[in-house]
């Protein structure tokens, strides 16, 4: 991988506060809710995509060797 493919992760304000709101009528925890409200963000959710698409290369890299 070059150093020019490598997207630059989304960078929020110190003290930034996530507004986020649980599901009616199913469980859901903080957590599930505030990662859900995150990935509705278009930089967060390219910046995750970018991550997992180069974790996955680098585990069948690995695994050949």
């Amino acid at each position: 991988m070059k150093f020019k493919d490598l997207l630059k992760s989304p960078v929020f304000p110190s003290g930034h506060r996530w507004s986020f709101a649980k599901r009616k009528k199913v469980y859901e925890s903080d957590v599930t809710a505030l990662v859900r409200t995150m990935l509705q963000d278009e930089s967060i959710r390219a910046d995750q995509r970018f991550a997992w698409e180069r974790w996955r290369a680098e585990d069948r890299i690995a695994k050949k060797a």
